[in-house]
């Protein structure tokens, strides 16, 4: 199965799924509860003040879920197996058509934080039409309600949406789209995926999920969606409007406003007891979605490059999406910095790329910064990289213009030292002492 209710099916099998009963809030009670939880299983929230709908948050708040969502334990490799082996899904009636609104009262739209502009759906997939090949565009756009029919949606400049609503702003059209909530992750994740311009992120679901994944046509829009959605939109993005809006981001901090283009809501469909998803913004669900496919993107992009590359890590601290620590085989002591401009270039929201060796774990801070302490030396192991572009999230950065510095550092051992200084001393047979058969 490749809908939402066959994971939710999945991961209860696993315990990774908590049902709530209790009435709830969608003002701040839900985005309570979710970061209490902060990740730790998959909540379904049954009973909604005001609304018929469900609602999950936390579908994958951890790596364990993300695996079970990409179908192996190894997600870099399936991941990237997938972008590779890409393919269309087979077409099947939508079972989303089941009921049918003129405007968004049926959605349990969540108010998370204290200073946000107002509510937003945060885990929104919007789909529009290439200009240029006619193949579709998959990506993850928040969106605000204005009014029951109008919501401001979330566009960050040169990327793939923006694109497409620019091209249609300058021939004088509005922008027809597609929105679907409530999808498998797996689609969630591909639409994560930055993918090449023309490529769509959609074949990358279906082949995530062993060619099962289906898609309906929608005939205003005449776009496909997946088939088994719980919730989908059909409009247009507007040429002509906007609305300012602001919204906590994956710093957990307050963006600056922005004026917005609105979406015209034509028709929602939705499934009978539709299952609404919610992203708690700047927690470990968001971080992971977002951070997640750059890791697999960034793993791909430098093995390809320099084949010493064992992995890369986009750290907690980070934020999953501004640091990096990339794990080599170093053979040479030009690798490191090679490869550091290499992991900018691929991802230009990266403000800090840390190398280190194969002895050092990635995705642990100590051992990062143990390798720093004993292997890095400031005067000769560090680049920096001063005004270039950058995150628009760093609000330490000129968000405005793009533009920040970055630093580049070899915590590699030297070559030009002995190895020995270097080794970390182990003992033999100590992880399988038991302490309970001794003390």
């Amino acid at each position: 199965m490749s809908d939402l209710r066959s994971y939710l099916a999945q991961i209860k099998k696993t315990r990774d799924l908590k049902t709530v009963r209790s009435r709830v809030s969608t003002k701040f009670e839900i985005a309570g509860i979710t970061a209490k939880a902060d990740g730790s299983q998959a909540i379904l929230f049954e009973n909604i003040r005001g609304s018929k709908s469900r609602l999950v948050s936390n579908l994958v708040g951890t790596r364990r879920r993300f695996a079970q969502a990409v179908g192996g334990d190894d997600i870099h490799a399936r991941v990237i197996s997938a972008i590779s082996r890409a393919k269309r899904p087979k077409k099947a009636p939508g079972k989303f058509l089941q009921n049918r609104a003129r405007d968004i009262s049926p959605l349990p739209i969540v108010t998370h934080f204290e200073k946000e502009s107002g509510p937003f759906i945060t885990s929104s997939i919007v789909y529009a039409k290439n200009p240029d090949t006619g193949r579709q565009n998959s990506s993850f756009h928040r969106l605000m309600p204005v009014d029951r029919t109008h919501l401001s949606i979330r566009m960050v400049e040169g990327r793939h949406l923006h694109r497409c609503f620019v091209d249609a702003k300058e021939h004088g059209e509005d922008l027809k789209v597609a929105i679907t909530i409530g999808v498998h992750p797996a689609v969630s994740i591909a639409g994560a995926y930055q993918a090449e311009w023309g490529r769509d992120e959609i074949d990358i679901a279906n082949s995530l999920l062993g060619g099962k994944l289906s898609l309906a046509r929608l005939d205003h829009t005449e776009l496909d969606v997946p088939s088994g959605a719980e919730i989908v939109m059909e409009g247009r993005i507007l040429r002509d409007v906007t609305h300012k809006e602001w919204m906590v981001e994956m710093l957990q901090t307050y963006d600056h406003k922005r004026a917005q283009p609105v979406f015209e809501l034509e028709s929602l469909y939705h499934r009978d007891s539709p299952i609404f998803h919610d992203i708690l913004s700047g927690y470990s669900e968001h971080r992971l979605l977002m951070g997640m496919p750059i890791e697999s993107k960034l793993t791909g992009g430098l093995k390809k490059a320099y084949g010493q590359t064992r992995r890369v890590s986009m750290t907690n601290g980070g934020c999953s999406w501004l640091h990096a620590v990339v794990q080599i085989k170093k053979r040479t002591g030009a690798d490191p910095k090679k490869i550091i401009k290499k992991a900018f270039e691929l991802h230009r929201s990266l403000k800090q790329v840390i190398i280190v060796d194969e002895d050092i774990n990635p995705d642990s801070a100590d051992s990062v910064e143990y390798a720093m302490a004993t292997r890095f030396q400031a005067d000769r192991d560090i680049i920096i990289l001063k005004n270039v572009r950058g995150s628009s999230l760093d609000p330490s950065s000129d968000q405005k213009r793009l533009r920040t510095a970055k630093m580049g550092i070899d915590a590699t051992r030297p070559l030009s030292k002995r190895p020995e200084g270097f080794e970390i001393a182990r003992i033999p047979g100590v992880e399988k002492i038991r302490l309970d058969k001794y003390v």
